[in-house]
């Protein structure tokens, strides 16, 4: 069981704002896991990685993709308080779910 959380690179965020963004990312989907794989994922470290993808474009192909899936996922969109426009796609979280599927999705992206 794992998380996955795709941020893009093309948007030349900070640090911090990677940071915050990718938090978003793991809470919102972890609240549209199923408890059964919560548990499950919890009880095994809780893993979760991070991956870079280049554009809004692939964003939204890999978003379209995971959505055809039972996977939990969520897409952040961003307010543009700080560094970037507003409404701007910054990164989208998938699962917790089990690694094989996970991987069948975003196994091809780069650790960040």
């Amino acid at each position: 069981m794992k998380q996955a959380i795709i941020v893009r690179t093309d948007l030349k965020m900070g640090k911090g704002k990677i940071a915050a963004q990718s938090c978003h990312a793991c809470l919102e989907a972890y609240k549209k896991a199923d408890k059964t794989d919560i548990r499950k994922w919890e009880m095994n470290g809780g893993k979760k990685v991070v991956l870079k993808i280049s554009s809004e474009e692939e964003l939204l192909e890999l978003h379209t993709l995971v959505k055809q899936t039972d996977l939990p996922c969520s897409l952040i969109t961003d307010a543009g308080h700080t560094q970037i426009e507003p409404g701007s796609k910054t990164c989208m979280g998938i699962g917790p779910g089990d690694d094989e599927e996970i991987d069948k999705l975003v196994g091809h992206l780069k650790l960040l």
